[in-house]
């Protein structure tokens, strides 16, 4: 988790860049509603380890009551257990409203499948009626209006947007600077690429595997790279696809998501193993690239699973660049 990790020295200091003043009430576009800030959020709750990423990596965490989700499904790495040492986990799972109650909570932030759930007792209106508001991460939009297909766009404005509800612009457009940065120099070597090779990304399950289409941040990451995502006609986010699909598109490398109970080692071996499997190329060839939840969801690690994928999908151009 390098993202996070180059920014922990900032988190020490509490502060990398000074805050300044946003107008209050502050209103912002949030999915297909709009959400009013009063005042700076001062007892924040994050759900899932990608938003969470988001607000440390913006110096936010001395106004932070807890966060949510993550040792449910989740390990962190060494870089994000020491930036959360002391910070209380309220719920490993999903957080009910009495969780976010009794913490006090004064924001959340968190998306629908991640955290929040159509029709649950925890969304925008629930909270709101508690003077809670809440941000929608903007690539689960797609659960609750029509999208189009997922861009590092969405999780630029979200961090900018954060910026705004914390007062602390000067951090995040200097973060979105680094990522942007990070993805044009990935785009400058892709320019001499020939093809886009197909990519198929797995995340889990053995009858049918659960794969993302174009609403998912998989897609903009597959796409930065100079790949091809294979389930790009899959109009959803996360979603399981037959493994006969699978074959037909033939990818020329796997993604693993390295998430859940089964290790990314039992996973390729499962892969490796499968009896439709034995003609793909991928599996042929053993091109498989592992990458962490996190990387494949909006946070501060995209950049660095597009610099990943890219070395991997196109080695000849990134050769000279590698460690």
């Amino acid at each position: 988790m390098k993202a996070l990790s180059r920014l922990l020295p900032c988190l020490g200091l509490a502060l990398c860049l000074p805050a300044v003043a946003s107008d209050y009430p502050l209103t912002l576009d949030s999915c297909q509603r709009q959400v009013t800030f009063e005042r700076s959020p001062q007892r924040a709750v994050s759900h899932d380890v990608n938003m969470t990423g988001m607000l440390l990596a913006l110096g936010l965490r001395e106004r932070m009551a807890g966060y949510t989700g993550i040792s449910g499904w989740k390990s962190l790495t060494p870089a994000m257990r020491q930036a959360l040492d002391g910070l209380p986990e309220l719920a490993s799972r999903y957080p009910s409203l009495e969780t976010l109650l009794e913490a006090e909570a004064d924001f959340f932030f968190a998306g629908w499948n991640y955290g929040m759930r159509v029709g649950g007792p925890v969304t925008p209106d629930s909270l709101a009626a508690f003077g809670i508001p809440a941000y929608e991460l903007s690539e689960s939009c797609s659960h609750i209006m029509p999208q189009r297909e997922a861009s590092l766009d969405d999780l630029y404005r979200d961090l900018l947007n954060l910026g705004r509800i914390f007062a602390v612009q000067p951090r995040a457009g200097a973060l979105v600077e680094d990522l942007r940065g990070r993805v044009a120099a990935v785009a400058a070597r892709l320019a001499q690429a020939t093809e886009r090779p197909g990519v198929f990304l797995y995340d889990s399950g053995e009858d049918r595997p659960t794969s993302s289409g174009r609403l998912g941040m998989p897609q903009a990451l597959i796409a930065a790279a100079g790949g091809r995502n294979l389930m790009d006609d899959v109009s959803a986010s996360w979603t399981q696809v037959g493994w006969e699909s699978v074959v037909e598109r033939n990818p020329q490398l796997i993604v693993i998501v390295d998430y859940g109970p089964r290790s990314w080692q039992q996973k390729r071996d499962f892969l490796l193993a499968h009896p439709a499997l034995q003609e793909v190329e991928a599996i042929r060839r053993q091109r498989f690239v592992v990458l962490s939840y996190e990387a494949v969801t909006p946070s501060v690690s995209n950049a660095e699973a597009i610099e990943r994928l890219a070395s991997a999908l196109h080695p000849a151009l990134f050769d000279e660049a590698r460690e």
